[in-house]
């Protein structure tokens, strides 16, 4: 026997087998799941109707306490030290190690919004005109002190980075309700003076899964997905042929390695032919009336600008793509309240509540799960 094709065979036979016991457990462990379908308490409290997500992720720590969770009795202990039984022996950062943990009050304002009464920030007046849409979550923590480790640990569940987002999880699982377009999409937001705070390609990483399921990232600038058109003057028929051609070879190699990776390039490059012609169509702003950017506010007619992402967002929505990220930075404010967190939020306040509305209109919000959150708080 030809000796490649030996072990071609050998191969086939340890997957078929490992495939084969594989399903075995499987239908074990389904077996056991058909005796408890019945159990009540086994089933959620609702039926989950989200297929698609919005992530509008603050990256480098919103305050909430100026944004979203009141404390008035802060105002009583302002200034005094904060006491060991809210510390409770929580190690401190390397810039406070040495201070005293004096308690600063919200700067900021609050009030009631809607019909629900939650108490939100005067910094965000279009969310709070939005208060009965949202749930305000307030329970969470963190064990990271430090930006990267702390937003790599929220998108993956592990601070060290090699680990699939919960994008790639969601496209994984869910698998694609748009053959022309990524499971999963990120829009970096463009800062009119340049951002501080790097945004790591792990964040959308797809980890140990296929890298089929990574992010895809969409620029602001003339070609929103590098290396995706074809030179002037080049057919497309020509382009489909090509890709033909690389496929068929790419399989003959496959059959050689039984390696997944191949499938999935030769996936990736079929996914790039179809978006030549639906990533034009899908970023071209010029269909959209008037009535849009008045509700996204002036700052969604610039490119790459966090409101005309939350329209991209949307218009991802309509297509269907099952996880929309869209990433802003600079929420790390050390001081200058006033200024600086103000400034961020003006930068995303409008657009966010104008994306819960839009999507309203529309009868998305009914099973779009809408995020607004970073890393940690302050």
């Amino acid at each position: 026997m030809n000796s490649l094709v030996a072990r071609e065979t050998r191969r086939l036979f340890l997957q078929q087998v490992g495939l084969n016991l594989g399903a075995l457990a499987a239908g074990t462990l389904l077996g056991e799941g058909r005796l408890v379908a019945t159990d009540k308490l086994s089933l959620p409290h609702f039926a989950p109707r989200a297929k698609r997500v919005i992530f509008l992720t603050q990256s480098g720590g919103p305050s909430q306490i100026e944004l979203y969770d009141y404390k008035p009795g802060l105002q009583k202990l302002a200034g005094t030290e904060l006491p060991d039984s809210v510390r409770q022996g929580q190690r401190l950062t390397g810039m406070t190690a040495n201070q005293k943990q004096l308690i600063m009050p919200a700067v900021a304002q609050f009030k009631p919004r809607g019909r629900c009464g939650a108490m939100i920030g005067e910094w965000l007046p279009h969310i709070g005109s939005v208060a009965d849409e949202i749930c305000l979550i307030k329970s969470m923590v963190t064990d990271q002190i430090n930006h990267a480790p702390a937003m790599t640990k929220f998108l993956t569940g592990h601070q060290l980075p090699g680990r699939p987002s919960f994008g790639c999880w969601a496209s994984y699982g869910l698998g694609s309700a748009n053959r022309d377009l990524p499971d999963y999409v990120v829009l970096l937001s463009r800062m009119k003076r340049g951002s501080d705070q790097p945004l790591y390609d792990h964040y959308w990483g797809s980890g140990f899964l296929p890298s089929k399921h990574q992010g895809v990232k969409l620029r602001s600038a003339k070609d929103p997905v590098l290396y995706l058109n074809d030179p002037d003057g080049f057919p497309r028929e020509l382009r489909r042929r090509m890709l033909d051609g690389v496929a068929s070879l790419n399989r003959i190699k496959y059959q050689q390695t039984i390696d997944p990776e191949i499938e999935t390039r030769i996936e990736q490059y079929e996914m790039a032919f179809r978006m030549q012609a639906s990533i034009p169509e899908l970023t071209d702003l010029s269909d959209e009336p008037e009535s849009t950017f008045e509700l996204y506010g002036p700052d969604s007619r610039r490119p790459g600008s966090y409101a005309a992402n939350c329209i991209l967002a949307r218009r991802l929505a309509e297509r269907n793509v099952r996880f929309i990220q869209l990433f802003h930075p600079d929420w790390d404010h050390h001081s200058r309240l006033r200024s600086w967190c103000v400034s961020r939020c003006v930068d995303t306040d409008q657009a966010s509540a104008a994306l819960i509305k839009d999507l309203k209109q529309r009868g998305l919000l009914d099973d779009t799960l809408v995020i607004w959150g970073g890393e940690f708080g302050r």
